[in-house]
């Protein structure tokens, strides 16, 4: 990187400005730092006024010296920059409670400052430092109050990832029929590596991006939060020599599905003040911490919904998994009888479901069992702000409890204004959201609870489509908690047991297990009436009582790629869920007696005769010191029993 920071220079300029002004030298530092003191994020400026960031945890550098900036259509905030104030350190207390999430409630501390700086100009740019024990994350702010419309051209925002840096990184799909949808593989990757592999043409990374760094002691997340109507969803730069990972704009092309206006660019433009979204950097010294992370959702807004005692979340039946070509009303009232069975809150009309409400009342034969209906839609149709207002109050006046809205395959911004308005109007009227073809989340389900879960995730459905999927699929069930599910929940569609074109390889217990693993505001159930009913007691009893969303959850065992092993509570139950990621044998060795207070037995579920089919379930009092060799690809499943 040319023209690296000078420290020294900095400091001694910023103490000789506050001095004139009476400020204290103590007050002159261009950083922040957790309440436990481990993590810090740093600014900085070079001779040219060029801006410079840095994260440390312990002192060990986390993200070396990394570019900040904006270049707009009316000033340049990338050089020539100066400090104009530094405000004081503040306390900032986020507490509240998540409908879905690794945990009910959250109550997190943080310490905050802010920089003002100037170009050559005078313009103003400010950057909200913060930091928490669970990592750092900055944001840019432009303060002027000017009721024209500002564009900007450029982020010059990076993230220097060290050398020997290793991650695990989804190419951004160029814009097309079904892309970008966050619906790549997470490949390993050396820091700096070009892409490869990936499923569909690329034009860079997504966020959430993982490294393990500082020499493979600290892990790190890149990612947003609390993106709004604004600004564009934002990726990472395909080109990441020298380990510079650069922040993109969606790209104007990205239009397919959408009645989006024809345009040379897709750059950012609001009138001022403008708040733009976090650059959120979650750290760890285990790769557990960062599954278990709410920055994402501690730096998002508020909930903008008051009254939220009518989001539940929940299980739900769906057809189209296992009849994807059956739009008959008998269908979909099979399935609706199939929730009730089970105990499901919820039961999904998928595509066609229109013509089969004419014909069969489907909506209706769902209402009377006691299932709340969801039902399926085009983005298009719900994109114009009368139009879906008018839809929304439509459905809820039919019975429908929630909609999934599919093929957004766009980040541009006025997709993102659409996205929180369709969470919006859809509150008013009581309807869940579930977004299909999508974007991927950024702190969304805090800000609008309805938002109960979202695609981006190379799902089940890949069975259909991907003949890789097969192959990888256990490996990707334990990287994307790490990844895509800290993002927001993750519609991932688990426990697809029927044999589709190309055939699962996972165990079944491993596919059960991803239902516990994923967090999801409602696990939408894959396959059919047939193998639900063949199932064991026990693993019917496991569907009916399965929670969507969990009151705690902790990190047993983690390594992205390879393994991950969770203790989850909801209410008085309490699990354990584990699955491998590799096509080896993994030995396990657990203190069942840690996690089982409270209670006098267990159940374990695991692979049976035929691992890709059955199981083997098995009732005993607790031990302290479980072995298990976790199968292959495979899975288990520990409940706790009173």
């Amino acid at each position: 990187m040319k023209n690296k920071p000078i420290y020294q220079t900095q400091i001694l300029f910023v103490a000789l400005t506050l001095l004139v002004t009476g400020c204290s030298v103590a007050d002159t530092s261009l950083s922040v730092k957790s309440k436990d003191g481990l993590n810090k994020i740093s600014l900085s400026l070079n001779e040219n006024g060029e801006l410079y960031y840095q994260v440390t945890r312990r002192d060990k550098i986390i993200i070396s010296d990394s570019p900040l900036g904006l270049t707009c259509d009316d000033h340049d905030f990338t050089s020539r920059l100066s400090v104009a104030e530094i405000s004081p350190v503040k306390e900032r207390r986020e507490k509240y409670e998540l409908k879905v999430g690794n945990y009910k409630e959250i109550d997190r501390l943080f310490e905050s400052r802010s920089i003002t700086l100037k170009n050559s100009q005078g313009a103003r740019i400010i950057l909200d430092l913060i930091a928490g024990n669970e990592g750092v994350a900055f944001r840019y702010r432009l303060p002027d109050v000017d009721k024209k419309t500002r564009v900007i051209k450029d982020e010059i925002t990076g993230f220097h990832i060290g050398k020997n840096a290793k991650g695990w990184l989804q190419p951004y799909n160029k814009a097309g029929d079904y892309t970008p949808g966050y619906e790549d593989f997470y490949l390993p990757v050396n820091s700096g590596d070009p892409i490869s592999n990936a499923r569909n043409p690329s034009v860079g990374w997504c966020m959430p991006a993982l490294f393990h760094v500082s020499d493979s002691k600290a892990w790190v997340l890149i990612a947003e939060s609390g993106t709004d109507g604004s600004y564009p969803g934002c990726h990472l730069q395909p080109d990441s020599e020298g380990g510079i990972y650069q922040v993109a704009f969606a790209k104007a092309d990205e239009k397919y599905t959408l009645p989006l206006a024809e345009k040379e660019n897709a750059y950012p433009a609001s009138n001022l003040p403008w708040v733009m979204p976090w650059r959120v950097i979650i750290i760890g010294d285990q790769a557990g911490d960062i599954l278990l992370s709410t920055l994402v959702t501690d730096l998002a807004p508020a909930s903008k919904i008051e009254d939220t005692s009518w989001i539940e979340p929940g299980s739900a039946s769906w057809s189209w998994w296992s009849h994807p070509d059956d739009h008959s009303p008998e269908i979909y009232n099979e399935f609706s009888d199939l929730a009730a069975s089970f105990g499901f809150e919820y039961t999904l009309f998928d595509a066609g479901w229109e013509k089969a409400n004419r014909e069969g009342k489907i909506i209706d034969h769902a209402v009377a069992k006691g299932i709340k209906p969801m039902v399926w839609g085009y983005s298009a149709n719900y994109f114009d702000s009368e139009e879906r207002k008018k839809r929304f109050k439509e459905l809820a006046d039919m019975g429908v409890k929630g909609v999934k809205i599919d093929f957004w395959c766009s980040d541009r911004q006025e997709v993102m204004a659409a996205l929180h308005s369709v969470f919006e109007d859809a509150a008013n009227e009581h309807l869940l959201v579930n977004l299909h073809g999508s974007t991927v989340p950024r702190g969304w389900h805090r800000t609008w609870p309805n938002f109960v879960t979202a695609e981006a995730i190379l799902g089940t459905e890949s069975y259909f489509y991907e003949p890789r999927f097969p192959d990888k699929a256990a490996e990707q069930n334990t990287v994307l908690p790490f990844t895509r599910n800290v993002a927001g929940p993750a519609d991932y569609t688990p426990f697809a047991l029927t044999m589709r074109k190309y055939p699962r390889v996972n165990t079944a217990v491993h596919e059960l297990a991803t239902a516990m693993t994923y967090t999801s505001g409602i696990i939408h159930f894959a396959d059919s009436k047939e193998v639900f009913d063949s199932l064991p007691v026990e693993v019917k009893d496991l569907l009916t009582d399965m929670p969507a969303t969990w009151d705690h959850t902790e990190s047993v065992m983690a390594e992205p790629g390879k393994l991950i092993v969770l203790s989850r509570q909801k209410d008085s139950l309490s699990y354990i869920v584990g699955i491998n990621g590799t096509k080896h044998e993994l030995p396990l060795e657990l203190d069942l007696a840690k996690y089982g207070k409270g209670f006098s037995k267990l159940r374990v579920i695991t692979e049976g005769a035929d691992p890709l089919m059955e199981f083997n379930i098995q009732t005993y009092p607790i031990v302290a010191d479980w072995s298990h060799r976790l199968a292959p690809k495979g899975g288990f499943i520990i409940q706790f029993i009173p």
